[in-house]
């Protein structure tokens, strides 16, 4: 089933997300439901909380990427419990980010190429690695976002100075975009 996903102004997208056990109630559909959603959308990685559930689980598909990175070929999977342990600070990349929870606006954030993370995987198997690459940077804007971050946190005051209006209109619904959204009301 596809969701509407949250857009910013949502409180459920600045909350910390808690932790899920493996008896959360229809788990398998909901990850399911969330790679739908997320294939609509047209995007590479969704956090619950922009589907409006505050807890730690994020999927992404890197999959549609594969023409132009090849060892991202067949890479779909759901990040359960995740976090970020640790950032390799020793390189930094700029790159241009959107993100689905605030549609039509994009900045340049720079992150850390490297970064140690942990999570589960859809069979609560444990999981606790270095990613790199495009792979690092979605994982952490995705996993940003089960802390209550959005990427426009990471921009210079004079960008979001600029960009201020832009994110007012789109918390009044005042955007267009080809997925289903959910405005606060």
């Amino acid at each position: 089933m596809i969701l509407p996903i949250y857009v910013y102004g949502q409180p459920v997208l600045r909350k910390e997300a808690e932790g899920i056990t493996p008896d959360y109630p229809d788990l398998k559909t909901l990850i399911e439901d969330m790679f739908q959603t997320l294939e609509n959308s047209h995007g590479v990685g969704l956090a619950a909380p922009q589907i409006g559930l505050s807890i730690r689980l994020v999927v992404i598909d890197l999959d549609i990427m594969k023409d132009d990175f090849p060892e991202y070929s067949g890479f779909r999977h759901a990040f359960i419990n995740a976090h970020i342990l640790e950032y390799d600070t020793t390189q930094t990349e700029t790159l241009e980010e959107g993100c689905l929870s605030i549609p039509g606006l994009s900045e340049n954030v720079t992150r850390p190429t490297r970064v140690h993370v942990t999570y589960m995987d859809e069979n609560f198997q444990e999981h606790d690695e270095w990613a790199e690459g495009y792979k690092a940077r979605v994982m952490q804007h995705e996993f940003d976002h089960l802390e209550g971050v959005m990427y426009t946190d990471k921009v210079g005051a004079l960008r979001k100075n600029l960009i201020g209006g832009k994110l007012k209109n789109i918390m009044k619904g005042k955007f267009r975009c080809s997925y289903r959204t959910r405005v606060r009301r």
